[in-house]
Protein backbone atom coordinates (compact mmCIF):
# COMPACT_ATOMS: atom_id res chain seq x y z
CA UNK A 1 0.00 0.00 0.00
CA UNK A 2 1.21 3.46 -0.80
CA UNK A 3 2.01 5.98 1.89
CA UNK A 4 -0.93 7.76 3.48
CA UNK A 5 -1.04 11.52 3.75
CA UNK A 6 -0.65 13.29 7.05
CA UNK A 7 -2.11 16.43 8.54
CA UNK A 8 -0.16 19.61 7.88
CA UNK A 9 -0.14 23.12 9.25
CA UNK A 10 -0.83 24.38 12.75
CA UNK A 11 -3.68 23.78 15.13
CA UNK A 12 -5.77 26.55 13.55
CA UNK A 13 -5.31 26.21 9.80
CA UNK A 14 -3.96 23.23 7.91
CA UNK A 15 -4.77 20.87 5.09
CA UNK A 16 -4.35 17.13 5.11
CA UNK A 17 -1.65 15.73 2.86
CA UNK A 18 -2.49 13.72 -0.24
CA UNK A 19 -2.09 9.97 -0.17
CA UNK A 20 0.55 8.46 -2.41
CA UNK A 21 -0.18 6.70 -5.68
CA UNK A 22 0.61 3.01 -5.86
CA UNK A 23 2.70 1.91 -8.84
CA UNK A 24 2.99 -1.58 -10.29
CA UNK A 25 6.69 -2.43 -10.31
CA UNK A 26 7.18 -6.15 -9.68
CA UNK A 27 4.79 -7.64 -12.24
CA UNK A 28 3.08 -9.80 -9.63
CA UNK A 29 1.26 -7.89 -6.91
CA UNK A 30 -1.09 -4.93 -6.93
CA UNK A 31 -0.97 -2.02 -4.51
CA UNK A 32 -3.61 0.21 -2.98
CA UNK A 33 -3.50 3.97 -3.01
CA UNK A 34 -2.69 5.75 0.22
CA UNK A 35 -5.45 7.49 2.16
CA UNK A 36 -5.55 11.26 2.23
CA UNK A 37 -4.72 12.85 5.56
CA UNK A 38 -7.33 14.49 7.74
CA UNK A 39 -7.11 18.23 8.24
CA UNK A 40 -5.82 18.74 11.76
CA UNK A 41 -6.99 22.24 12.68
CA UNK A 42 -10.19 24.25 12.67
CA UNK A 43 -9.92 25.27 9.02
CA UNK A 44 -8.60 23.17 6.18
CA UNK A 45 -9.34 20.57 3.56
CA UNK A 46 -8.78 16.85 3.70
CA UNK A 47 -6.14 15.37 1.43
CA UNK A 48 -6.97 13.41 -1.69
CA UNK A 49 -6.65 9.66 -1.80
CA UNK A 50 -3.97 8.16 -4.02
CA UNK A 51 -4.61 6.00 -7.05
CA UNK A 52 -4.39 2.23 -6.94
CA UNK A 53 -1.86 0.37 -9.05
CA UNK A 54 -2.48 -1.80 -12.06
CA UNK A 55 -3.25 -5.44 -11.47
CA UNK A 56 -1.49 -8.33 -13.14
CA UNK A 57 -3.92 -11.22 -13.17
CA UNK A 58 -1.14 -13.51 -11.87
CA UNK A 59 -1.22 -13.58 -8.07
CA UNK A 60 -3.57 -10.66 -7.59
CA UNK A 61 -6.34 -10.43 -10.19
CA UNK A 62 -7.83 -7.00 -10.44
CA UNK A 63 -6.47 -3.53 -9.89
CA UNK A 64 -5.59 -1.94 -6.57
CA UNK A 65 -8.23 0.14 -4.85
CA UNK A 66 -7.98 3.90 -4.58
CA UNK A 67 -7.27 5.53 -1.24
CA UNK A 68 -9.99 7.26 0.73
CA UNK A 69 -10.11 11.04 0.92
CA UNK A 70 -9.25 12.71 4.21
CA UNK A 71 -11.78 14.54 6.33
CA UNK A 72 -12.11 18.30 6.39
CA UNK A 73 -11.21 20.32 9.47
CA UNK A 74 -13.57 20.58 12.41
CA UNK A 75 -15.09 23.95 11.54
CA UNK A 76 -14.56 24.76 7.86
CA UNK A 77 -13.18 22.42 5.26
CA UNK A 78 -13.96 20.16 2.35
CA UNK A 79 -13.47 16.43 2.35
CA UNK A 80 -10.76 15.10 0.08
CA UNK A 81 -11.55 13.23 -3.11
CA UNK A 82 -11.23 9.48 -3.23
CA UNK A 83 -8.49 8.04 -5.42
CA UNK A 84 -9.13 6.17 -8.64
CA UNK A 85 -8.94 2.41 -8.72
CA UNK A 86 -6.11 0.88 -10.69
CA UNK A 87 -6.70 -0.76 -14.07
CA UNK A 88 -6.14 -4.40 -14.82
CA UNK A 89 -5.16 -3.83 -18.40
CA UNK A 90 -1.53 -2.78 -18.66
CA UNK A 91 -0.79 -0.91 -21.92
CA UNK A 92 2.39 -2.90 -22.59
CA UNK A 93 0.55 -6.24 -22.35
CA UNK A 94 -1.42 -7.25 -25.43
CA UNK A 95 -3.41 -10.07 -23.82
CA UNK A 96 -6.33 -8.82 -21.69
CA UNK A 97 -5.56 -9.15 -17.99
CA UNK A 98 -8.32 -10.69 -15.92
CA UNK A 99 -10.27 -9.19 -13.07
CA UNK A 100 -12.10 -6.02 -12.21
CA UNK A 101 -10.47 -2.66 -12.03
CA UNK A 102 -9.78 -1.45 -8.51
CA UNK A 103 -12.59 0.03 -6.46
CA UNK A 104 -12.58 3.81 -6.25
CA UNK A 105 -11.82 5.38 -2.89
CA UNK A 106 -14.50 7.06 -0.82
CA UNK A 107 -14.68 10.82 -0.51
CA UNK A 108 -13.88 12.41 2.84
CA UNK A 109 -16.35 13.99 5.23
CA UNK A 110 -16.61 17.78 5.33
CA UNK A 111 -16.29 19.92 8.43
CA UNK A 112 -19.32 21.72 9.83
CA UNK A 113 -19.16 23.97 6.78
CA UNK A 114 -17.89 22.49 3.54
CA UNK A 115 -18.52 19.97 0.82
CA UNK A 116 -17.98 16.24 0.96
CA UNK A 117 -15.29 14.81 -1.29
CA UNK A 118 -16.15 13.06 -4.53
CA UNK A 119 -15.74 9.31 -4.78
CA UNK A 120 -13.03 7.89 -7.00
CA UNK A 121 -13.67 6.14 -10.29
CA UNK A 122 -13.36 2.41 -10.67
CA UNK A 123 -10.33 1.22 -12.59
CA UNK A 124 -10.72 -0.09 -16.12
CA UNK A 125 -10.96 -3.85 -16.45
CA UNK A 126 -9.05 -5.73 -19.12
CA UNK A 127 -11.71 -8.39 -19.60
CA UNK A 128 -14.95 -6.55 -18.88
CA UNK A 129 -15.34 -7.58 -15.24
CA UNK A 130 -17.54 -4.95 -13.51
CA UNK A 131 -15.82 -2.55 -11.11
CA UNK A 132 -17.26 -0.33 -8.38
CA UNK A 133 -16.94 3.41 -7.92
CA UNK A 134 -16.28 5.04 -4.55
CA UNK A 135 -18.93 6.72 -2.44
CA UNK A 136 -19.18 10.47 -2.11
CA UNK A 137 -18.42 12.00 1.28
CA UNK A 138 -21.11 13.75 3.24
CA UNK A 139 -21.51 17.30 4.44
CA UNK A 140 -22.46 18.06 8.02
CA UNK A 141 -24.19 21.42 8.55
CA UNK A 142 -23.78 23.57 5.44
CA UNK A 143 -22.49 22.16 2.19
CA UNK A 144 -23.08 19.66 -0.58
CA UNK A 145 -22.45 15.96 -0.46
CA UNK A 146 -19.80 14.58 -2.77
CA UNK A 147 -20.67 12.80 -5.99
CA UNK A 148 -20.23 9.06 -6.26
CA UNK A 149 -17.49 7.81 -8.54
CA UNK A 150 -18.40 6.03 -11.78
CA UNK A 151 -18.25 2.28 -12.04
CA UNK A 152 -16.61 0.37 -14.89
CA UNK A 153 -17.89 -2.25 -17.33
CA UNK A 154 -21.43 -2.09 -16.02
CA UNK A 155 -20.40 -2.11 -12.38
CA UNK A 156 -22.18 0.09 -9.83
CA UNK A 157 -21.23 3.68 -9.29
CA UNK A 158 -20.73 4.98 -5.78
CA UNK A 159 -23.54 6.57 -3.83
CA UNK A 160 -23.76 10.32 -3.50
CA UNK A 161 -22.99 11.85 -0.13
CA UNK A 162 -25.67 13.48 2.00
CA UNK A 163 -25.91 17.26 1.93
CA UNK A 164 -25.78 19.45 5.02
CA UNK A 165 -28.63 19.36 7.49
CA UNK A 166 -29.07 23.14 7.36
CA UNK A 167 -28.30 23.83 3.71
CA UNK A 168 -26.91 21.78 0.88
CA UNK A 169 -27.65 19.25 -1.81
CA UNK A 170 -27.04 15.54 -1.90
CA UNK A 171 -24.30 14.35 -4.20
CA UNK A 172 -25.14 12.55 -7.42
CA UNK A 173 -24.66 8.80 -7.63
CA UNK A 174 -21.89 7.59 -9.88
CA UNK A 175 -22.80 6.37 -13.33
Amino acid sequence: MATSGSGTGGTLIGNGGDGGNSVQTDGFLRGHGGDGGNAVGLIGNGGAGGAGSAGTGVFAPGGGSGGNGGNGALLVGNGGAGGSGGPTQIPSVAVPVTGAGGTGGNGGTAGLIGNGGNGGAAGVSGDGTPGTGGNGGYAQLIGDGGDGGPGDSGGPGGSGGTGGTLAGQNGSPGG
